[in-house]
Order: structure tokens, then sequence, then C-alpha cells
């Protein structure tokens, strides 16, 4: 028997479904402040679901995202609404998301400069939160930088990458996986894969595999990462969920990658309660056990 750490699903895809709206670059801050208690019902949906760990809605919270938005200036007060929809859950995960945009390492801010944006996020989050959680980390710059301003507040730090969906042995900026595994050592309490195919993520845990750190991961139910999703001010529109992961075919893919050593499973965009809630069945069926 395996002790399973049980993430809980992707928050901003879900507010979507419930609040049947059309996506904005902002939709999922902005729904804090105009559906409250929207984000805290998700959490508790989860947390039904056999979570035990659950992420802040806070991926998309950065200066460059509110900017020139009526939400500017409201950058503290964000993330206090997040942290209190949070509040009361078993262990909560301080999510800090890149900077600019998800998947485009390219754009990613100079070490300088994204070391001391990413540690004012981690000392907003620290106080209320159990661990830093760096998702979507799509390169070793990436990683470098945000594993220097998360260590600043003082928590157990997660370390999120983002596979090549065709190719699960590189990040998404071209660079190998296994050249991020030194540079989570003696950083990072865990080491994880996100937002990426589930069948990419398999091919990572074999990667991940012969590290010290814990390991796992959490994919998304995208089709694919659009070209039109690589644009200025994306939205989640420009992707399409897929028809074939259905929370049984997803629970049998993530007990694959316990089967490799994985020991943190969830879900990301596109994965919801239900897939969690079949998951923790799967899981336990199996033997393990949900901590």
């Amino acid at each position: 028997m395996t002790d399973i750490t049980l993430l809980d699903g992707g928050m901003g895809q879900e507010l979507i479904h419930r609040a049947d709206d059309r996506p904005t670059p902002l939709w999922s801050t902005q729904v804090m402040v105009d559906r409250p208690g929207m984000v805290a019902a998700v959490h508790a949906d989860y947390r039904d679901a056999g979570a035990t760990v659950h992420t802040t809605n806070t991926y998309a919270i950065h200066h460059d995202r509110v900017a020139g938005t009526p939400l500017e200036g409201q950058f503290a007060a964000l993330y206090a609404r997040a942290l209190q929809e949070a509040s009361g859950f078993k262990r909560v995960a301080g999510a800090i998301g890149p900077l600019v945009a998800s998947y485009r390492p390219d754009l990613h801010p100079d070490h300088d400069v994204a070391v001391p944006l990413y540690a004012e996020i981690a000392g907003l989050l620290a106080p209320a939160c159990d661990l830093i959680i760096c998702e979507t980390v799509a390169s070793l710059a990436h990683a470098d930088a945000i594993l220097d301003g998360a260590a600043t507040a003082g928590k157990p730090i997660w370390l999120a990458l983002t596979v090549d969906d065709e190719d699960g042995t590189k990040l998404r900026s071209g660079e190998p996986l296994a050249e991020a595994v030194p540079l989570a050592d003696g950083r990072a309490a865990a080491i994880l894969i996100n937002c990426s195919a589930p069948e990419a993520i398999t091919v990572s845990m074999d990667v991940l595999a012969g590290c010290s750190l814990p390991f796992g991961a959490y994919a998304n139910g995208f089709t694919q990462i659009t070209s039109d999703f690589l644009q200025d001010k994306p939205t989640v529109d420009a992707l399409t969920a897929r028809r074939d992961l259905s929370p049984e075919a997803y629970a049998q893919t993530a007990l694959g990658w316990i089967a490799k050593g994985a020991t943190i499973v969830g879900g990301c965009c596109e994965v919801g309660p239900k897939h969690i809630a079949r998951l923790a069945a799967v899981i336990r069926t199996a033997g393990h056990r949900v901590v």
C-alpha cells in the first residue's frame, strides 16, 4: 500500500462551465468579484470528491495580467479574496502561474525581473497556505526564477512543470525535462508535471522516476494547445475539450503514473470533480491510501 496525495482538479474551466459565461483573459479572477462564493463551492466539491490538497484560484493574478484593466490596483485584495475562498480546507496550495503567458517560455522575463515578482506573490500566499505550488513551468530559466522567488516565503515548494504534448521528455521550451530535476533538488519538496496531455505525462513519469524527490502529475483535458491560444491575451475558448477523457479513463491513466512511482496525482484544466471522485475510488480499490 502506498500513501497517495490527491490534488483537486481544474478551477478556471470548472468556473466557466458553472457560470456559463464567455471566458475573458481575466475571467477566473473577475468571477471572485462578481460571484463571491463560487470558487469556495468548487473547492468544496473537490473536497467531497476526495481531494486532500486545494489549489488557490491565484494562477492568473499577476501585475502584468491586471494592468490596464478595472482590476488594476486591487492586486493584494484579489489574493485576499482567493485565500478567503480556500480557507477551512484540509491543505491549501498557494498557486503561482507563469508571468506574462502560459506555454510561452520565450516571453518569460529575465531572472532579475522575475524573481522579485514571484517573491511578492509567495509572500502574499504564505500566511494562509501550507505550501506554494509553482505551476505550468515551461523552461529551465522559468524554473530557476520561480524557485528563487518562492523560496523567500519559507514554505515547502512544489514545482509543476509543463511538457511538450508530443514528447513528454521535453519541456515546452524544447529543453530536456531531465535537466529540470537537478534545479529542483534541495529547493523543492516535490516535482510534478501539469497542464500537459495525459499521454505525454506518462512518458514524463519515466524521466522523474529516478529523482530523489516525491513526484507526480495532474494533466489537462484539452485536445492540444492551439496556435490561437499562444497569441497575446488568449482565452480558453481557443481550446477544445477532449471527448475521450472520461472519469474512468483519466483515473486509469493516473493509476499508471502511480505504478511508475508517482505519489501525488490530481487534475488540471477540464478535469473536474467527477474525475477526482473516480480517481479517489480507483486509488483505494488498487490498495493505496489517499492522504
